[in-house]
């Protein structure tokens, strides 16, 4: 995996950054008030809890069990990750959910598609839909986030939904840029939240078009 000055990233690299973002986070949520853990994250419908439940899920479900809830969710894969996610996040503690990251620091588990880089992702991603919703200022490391943002491909955008046509997206934290038309201007990390189909609250993103990636009032 190249990274912006060229050099290589090994999956030894990315396996170290995994551990220490799993950490890292079940440390915040630990630290989290319980009335915190209800209030809404980034992803739509999920509260804070949902979100850390699945972080998760896949340290606790098996692969027959993972199965087993595809099946019943008829094979779609969004419809049985919310299921799971919610039931999980209502009959488990805060407590329980912030050790089950931390326990499985060095788990080797990666989704579906992008290997141990989608594993990052899915954990850097997922630790900001929490921290930027509840408006904490948590930086995600720079070779975390540089790791990433250099995967930002069309196919990717296109599975989450993102449409940058007429858009480039510029950080204004470190060197990093991507597509053409006019600048949509954040951190590196709203950037890459942004990249994942994410919409941003209001005033993090700058540019005539950064509207497009703006949460609306009433989410």
């Amino acid at each position: 995996m190249e990274n912006a000055t060229g050099g290589t990233r090994s999956t030894t690299g990315i396996r170290a950054a995994i551990a220490a973002e799993r950490r890292e986070l079940a440390d915040l949520f630990d630290g989290l008030p319980a009335e915190r853990w209800n209030e809404p994250s980034l992803c739509a419908g999920w509260r804070v809890r949902e979100v850390v439940a699945h972080m998760s899920m896949g340290f606790r479900l098996s692969l027959p069990a993972t199965l087993g809830e595809l099946v019943r969710a008829r094979g779609n894969l969004h419809r049985m990750t919310d299921r799971v996610a919610r039931r999980d996040a209502a009959a488990r503690s805060p407590a329980e959910l912030s050790a089950f990251l931390r326990d499985n620091a060095d788990h080797r588990w990666t989704p579906p598609v992008g290997g141990a880089a989608g594993a990052l992702g899915h954990d850097v991603v997922h630790g900001l839909d929490v921290t930027v919703a509840l408006g904490l200022d948590r930086r995600v490391p720079e070779d975390r986030l540089r790791a990433l943002l250099d995967q930002v491909r069309p196919a990717g955008l296109r599975f989450f939904g993102v449409d940058l046509g007429g858009v480039r997206l510029c950080a204004d934290d470190l060197d990093w840029s991507y597509g053409s038309g006019a600048p949509v201007t954040g951190s590196a990390q709203d950037l890459l939240l942004l990249a994942y189909g994410r919409r941003l609250p209001e005033g993090r993103l700058q540019g005539e078009r950064s509207g497009r990636f703006t949460l609306t009032e009433g989410r």
